[in-house]
């Protein structure tokens, strides 16, 4: 006698597992490839060109979405893309230490962002076939939860796992701690020609010049500070240190203003204000480190420069990887720290001189990932249920699966008020799409152009912490009041929530505050009411949805999400050069009409959302 599938489980023991499984792909082939080519010593010309390719699965997706609609079943899917995944990220791994890992490992990395991107359709669909209404409304907000902390994983637990591998699998680290400080003293470093490597007793180690490195936080002439970075690059590129990397310059003709930015530079534009100071830039000091002894012949020690912890407005500008063989073991590699020209105060970061097999580090941290979705196509493939209406579209032999494919695409476009839900997932968020692009160059631009001066570390801690919190508590909000009453109850607030906060940037550009928390608590409320009102913005997509191709119409969607988010941004910094930044917040915050009047006339059921008695 054979089991009876469940229909049901419990979705707290499926929803956070599965999108927490379809972020990590994503953030591996968007973020912690770069870091790791990086790494490894690909250029950033190659690193730029070949990692911006490999987004394009997820803005093409929509294109072959009704296939997972039409073909099996989302549950089946789901199981093999988790499948595919793993298979991906093993490939990753046993490429790295092969010659032309390159090619190789980006070709696994095509696999790995197709699978992610079906992954996502199927999970997106499945989301939907397995959950009642009420459900859907109330975990909105738990699997946006878990999809971040799937990017804070990639982001930072990954690259922290990298580190730890690296540091342990070759050459002892070497901490150096550097301290801004006024009133310091200006760093003066000897000339690198002056200092006279002699072997070290001991086993093979790196030496650094100075463990702790004072910088003052006064400002000096940029003239010098570009000096000398320059200085540090080409001794290091003299040494073989690392090669030049070849960029191509190109000469830009002056382009004519014209009669639409003529007018609105006239009258719209901020005062224009000579900027004092331009010619300064933050201080900086040298480093310089070498071997202890001559390696053996034809070894190559590989050295990565970085930062371990501390505050980010204290930055490597030059060296951060060095090649060291045994031609230039005595001689000194330089990198150049240098403090970010707005920090006044004081502050401290620890940086770390590492040499560990950086290809085995590599190979293991993607061991481990290949093991951790091995046990997510384990976990999954038991524990998601089997709802009864997921089922592939095409089931009649009689039926074309090629006639299908384009039928889903013509029953998505001939919905009732198709103008209507169009217009209102390209206007909803109109006034956010073009915020988030200038909000944090607003809050780093110097007091002088119109902005708060903060610290690159400053707006790290506002955004990537008390940012992350409250746009985290808004989406929890979001979905519990929204299975509780339904989405029509909360539609307006939530309209409100999303595009009122904007007005926080109203003020921050006139008032110009100089408190941390004053800011801090500004960006939060703003943060808040954006998870809060993405949360309508979500149902909704997944209200539109609804139907017998759900899935593929899901998809469709969020192409217009995509879609919504892209071409407002495009021309919002153009704008913002245009009219400053005090006029663009007021403007952002009359782009959010066009939500309010759309919104009026969105077709809703009064009762989705809300739970629903069973008898």
């Amino acid at each position: 006698m054979t089991k009876q599938k469940s229909a049901y489980r419990n979705p707290w023991t499926w929803v956070p597992s599965l999108y927490y499984a379809e972020g990590i792909p994503y953030v591996v082939v968007m973020t912690v490839s770069v870091i790791m080519y990086k790494r490894l010593g690909i250029s950033n010309a190659d690193i730029a060109l070949y990692t911006s390719w490999l987004y394009l699965p997820w803005v093409i997706k929509p294109l072959w979405s009704p296939i997972v609609d039409l073909l099996k079943t989302k549950r089946l899917w789901i199981i093999i893309m988790q499948l595919f995944i793993g298979a991906g990220l093993a490939g990753v791994a046993f490429t790295i230490p092969i010659p032309n890992f390159f090619q190789y490992t980006l070709a696994f990395f095509w696999l790995l962002a197709f699978s992610s991107a079906t992954h996502d359709i199927a999970a997106d669909g499945f989301y939907m076939l397995g959950l009642s209404e009420h459900d859907q409304a109330f975990f909105v907000g738990i699997r946006s939860t878990f999809y971040r902390l799937a990017m804070i994983t990639g982001q930072g637990l990954l690259i922290i796992l990298a580190g730890f591998f690296e540091s342990n699998t070759g050459l002892p680290p070497v901490d150096i701690s550097i301290k801004a400080m006024p009133q310091a003293g200006i760093v003066q470093m000897v000339q690198p020609e002056s200092l006279k490597v002699v072997p070290a007793a001991g086993d093979l180690r790196i030496i650094v010049s100075e463990p702790f490195i004072s910088i003052d936080t006064q400002n000096q002439p940029k003239e010098k500070i570009d000096s000398l970075k320059k200085f540090a690059k080409d001794w290091n590129i003299a040494n073989k240190f690392y090669e030049d990397e070849k960029t191509r310059i190109a000469v830009q003709e002056k382009k004519e203003t014209s009669w639409l930015e003529k007018f609105l530079a006239d009258t719209f534009g901020p005062e224009k204000k000579v900027i004092p100071y331009s010619d300064l830039a933050g201080n900086a000091a040298l480093v310089s480190m070498h071997l202890s002894n001559k390696p053996a012949a034809g070894e190559e020690i590989v050295v990565n420069f970085g930062i371990e912890s501390g505050d980010k407005s204290i930055e490597i500008k030059e060296g951060v990887r060095f090649v060291f063989n045994e031609l230039n073991w005595n001689k000194p590699a330089l990198a150049v720290i240098q403090l970010d020209p707005k920090l006044k105060r004081e502050a401290f970061a620890a940086f770390q001189a590492r040499s560990g097999n950086i290809p085995l580090a590599w190979t293991i941290t993607f061991i481990v990932l290949t093991g951790m979705f091995v046990l997510f196509f384990i976990y999954h493939k038991f524990i998601l249920p089997y709802p009864k209406s997921d089922m592939p579209a095409v089931q009649k032999e009689n039926k074309s699966v090629f006639g299908e494919f384009f039928r889903t695409f013509a029953l998505f476009f001939k919905k009732k008020r198709i103008g209507i839900i169009l217009a209102f997932l390209l206007l909803y968020r109109l006034g956010e799409s073009q915020l988030v692009k200038l909000a944090s160059p607003f809050l780093l631009d110097v007091r002088e152009t119109g902005g708060l001066g903060l610290t690159t570390g400053d707006v790290g801690i506002i955004y990537g912490t008390i940012g992350i919190i409250g746009l985290t508590l808004g989406g929890i909000l979001g979905g519990f009041l929204a299975s509780r009453n339904g989405l029509k109850y909360w539609l307006w607030w939530m309209l409100i929530a999303i595009n009122l906060p904007n007005t926080v940037y109203v003020y921050l550009s006139y008032a110009m505050p100089d408190s941390f928390f004053i800011i801090s608590l500004c960006v939060a409320i703003e943060q808040f009411g954006y998870g809060f009102g993405f949360t309508a913005y979500m149902l909704f997509m997944i209200y539109v949805s609804v139907g017998m191709h759900k899935t593929a119409h899901f998809a469709i969607t969020t192409g217009f999400m995509a879609l919504g988010m892209m071409i407002p941004g495009m021309f919002s910094g153009w704008l913002q050069e245009i009219i400053g930044y005090q006029h663009f917040f007021v403007w952002v915050c009359i782009a959010t009409i066009p939500a309010f009047i759309i919104t009026k006339f969105i077709p809703l059921d009064s009762d989705f959302g809300k739970k629903k008695e069973v008898k």
